[in-house]
């Protein structure tokens, strides 16, 4: 691989949770906000909008942000976790969630740049 190739990985990993409360997701993407700068966030519904969401959706940069360790809350239940990116960015998002929540991988699907990556969370 050139030197050229390398700059262009992409550090981007998109997030989606799922089957879980929302004070979960947020407690998920409060700990990655703390590692990585957030890029983008899909806004809760609001009240009376219809049907509760039942996936949030984050962007986060892995290649920004404070890098600084939280101590990760407690979780109610089971979280699902879709994590999208390139290779690097998706394999470092997961040692980050590792730390916190015990992970359990369901599936792996690797593309020619990116991959997908599905997790189940829960507490420690």
């Amino acid at each position: 691989m050139s030197d050229v190739y390398d700059l262009h990985i992409d550090t981007d990993v998109t997030v989606q949770l799922s089957d879980c409360r929302q004070e979960d997701a947020r407690a998920v993407f409060e700990v990655l906000d703390h590692y990585y700068r957030l890029e983008d966030v899909e806004p809760p519904p609001t009240e009376g909008a219809g049907p509760a969401a039942t996936v949030w959706m984050a962007t986060f940069d892995t290649a920004a942000g404070q890098r600084e360790e939280v101590r990760p809350p407690r979780l109610t239940g089971k979280v699902g976790a879709l994590l999208t990116g390139g290779y690097h960015a998706v394999a470092e998002v997961e040692k980050v969630l590792a730390t916190g929540f015990d992970i359990e991988s369901l599936q792996a699907v690797s593309g020619d740049q990116e991959t997908e990556a599905r997790l189940l969370l829960a507490s420690r």
